[in-house]
């Protein structure tokens, strides 16, 4: 079976990646994320956990002259104009870079105000940013989002056993000019990963199942990985070699997404 694609395009952003994206947050070391960058993993999630490996990597990139391949996405949760502004300089200054190539407002579930966009459009104006992107624990949101030109890609949660986004989101995007679409929390926190919680004589999903999952959905662009070390990092890449689920498998993975969806609202 084919793996997946080496390079997607994000939607109506242009921007070319890998679909496996990398968040830094977690404890991943430098070395392993370099590795996973030269296996074309360039979208870089530097988000409110801001661990040194992500920023070890990205600076040691820079001064090897491979600052093109890189899509270093910078993200806040700041509800206040002036922190947003002082925050993002702040890491950019800190990872050396003039500007990130994705802005990504944190957990809208409606329009952020007009007094965040203003100065959104002030700092992209002022070169801070290329691309908005905004993520959402409310799905039917996205549907607005979609529809709004100024965001080029939307972060949706989604795994195995939150798999909405297929019913309240995708088929109300038009599908032509619509955003990159990212997803995240994969594993769902490392639940679908965990014996403890696998319906009974169910092994539980490998890492790279969970992955293969999202990226079997043709409707998500990029899978986030949040790896806390080179071997989840290693386990999450070989994802791209085994490339998506058979029928049998997706229906192994869907019943187990559903008994753990099952025990978390029992709890």
């Amino acid at each position: 079976m084919p793996g997946f694609p080496e390079r997607v395009t994000l939607g109506r952003s242009g921007l070319t990646v890998g679909p496996l994206g990398v968040a830094g947050g977690y404890g991943v070391d430098a070395a392993a994320i370099r590795a996973a960058i030269d296996r074309g993993c360039t979208y870089l999630y530097h988000g409110s956990r801001r661990a040194p490996g992500m920023r070890t990597a990205i600076r040691e990139l820079l001064a090897a002259g491979r600052r093109d391949e890189l899509v270093v996405v910078l993200q806040s949760y700041a509800r206040w104009p002036w922190l947003l502004e002082v925050r993002l300089a702040r890491e950019l200054s800190a990872l050396g870079l003039d500007h990130a190539d994705v802005l990504l407002l944190g957990w809208y579930n409606s329009p952020p105000p007009a007094r965040i966009l203003e100065r959104v459009a002030r700092l992209h104006e002022k070169g801070m940013f290329r691309h908005l992107a905004v993520s959402s624990h409310r799905r039917p949101a996205f549907v607005d989002f979609a529809a709004d030109s100024q965001y080029s890609i939307i972060h949706i949660r989604y795994n195995a056993a939150h798999p909405g986004a297929e019913q309240d989101v995708f088929p109300h995007l038009p599908r032509e000019g619509r955003p990159g679409t990212v997803a995240y929390t994969a594993t769902r926190w490392g639940s679908l990963l965990s014996a403890s919680k696998m319906p009974p004589g169910e092994p539980p999903l490998r890492g790279r199942d969970a992955y293969r999952f999202v990226l079997t959905n043709p409707d998500f662009n990029v899978c986030m990985t949040g790896p806390k070390n080179a071997a989840e990092l290693e386990e999450a890449l070989a994802a791209l070699d085994e490339g998506p689920l058979s029928a049998e498998e997706m229906a192994r993975v869907r019943r187990i997404g559903e008994h753990v969806r099952a025990r978390a609202w029992m709890g």
